[in-house]
Parts: C-alpha cells; structure tokens; sequence
C-alpha cells in the first residue's frame, strides 16, 4: 500500500515538472462510457432521493460493468482502491451512503480549481448510476 502512494506522489511529482496537472494525470481526457442498463426499470428524468435498484441482482451485475468502466481507474478494480481514491467499499450503506452518492455523482470534486472526479450525472443515466451506486454497496466492507 506505501508503496502505492509513493508511485502516486511520484506521479504527480513528475506531472508538475511536465506542466501536467495532478487532475489530468487521474483522469486525463477520459470519455465515460455508457452502461447498457437492458433489464433494469425506468426510472424517469428526476433523481430519486434513495436507490431504486437497492438488492436487485440485475443492476449488481449491471452496476459491476458501468463501475469497471468508468470508476475502477481511480476507485480500484472490484472497488478495491490502490490509494488515489477513496475505497467505495467503505461508504455508508442505505440512505445516508445515497445522500453523499448523489451528491458527488451530481457535483463531481473539485479543490482548488482542480477537478479530482468529473460530474456524472446528466452524463451517464439515472439507471447507470444507480446501477453502479448498488454495485457498490454488495462489496461494503467494515474493515479499514
């Protein structure tokens, strides 16, 4: 894990000394790519204030893609983080880990002018997201 952290410094390190912000190094010009929600209900444009798809084996699987494909290079394969990001798997999960989902899907992260994760939402759909969001809580761990 030190290990990890010390090849990500370096990164950014060498980034700095390139003209290459830490930003573009995470994600440089990455386009997100869409998740084929097929099977999963409708879920109209408004938000919903809680996962739909809470439980649902389809948007697991569904959920398990759109996150390997758009979240893994930061989040870490199986939502396991190398360090860059935080580990997912530790979120709240229900209701309280939905408010703070919801609120960086639709925010992304931004310090500093720097942009540590893009926005989501109106990007991918409400479907894909929730999809992922329910990925993400069947991998839920306690352990830090």
């Amino acid at each position: 894990m030190k290990e990890l952290k010390v090849f990500g410094a370096t990164l950014v390190l060498l980034g700095g000394l390139l003209g290459v912000s830490s930003a573009a190094m995470a994600h440089g010009n990455v386009t997100p790519q869409q998740v084929d929600t097929t099977g999963l209900a409708p879920l109209g444009e408004e938000w919903r204030e809680s996962n739909p798809y809470r439980g649902n084996a389809k948007a697991v699987e569904i959920g398990s893609s759109g996150f390997n494909q758009n979240c893994a290079r930061c989040h870490g394969i199986e939502a396991i983080s190398g360090g860059i990001a935080p580990d997912l798997r530790m979120q709240p999960v229900g209701q309280d880990g939905d408010e703070w989902f919801l609120y960086r899907m639709k925010n992304g992260a931004v310090r500093d002018g720097r942009v540590y994760m893009p926005k989501f939402a109106g990007v991918l759909s409400q479907e894909a997201l929730w999809a992922i969001r329910t990925y993400i809580e069947s991998r839920h761990t306690d352990d830090q």
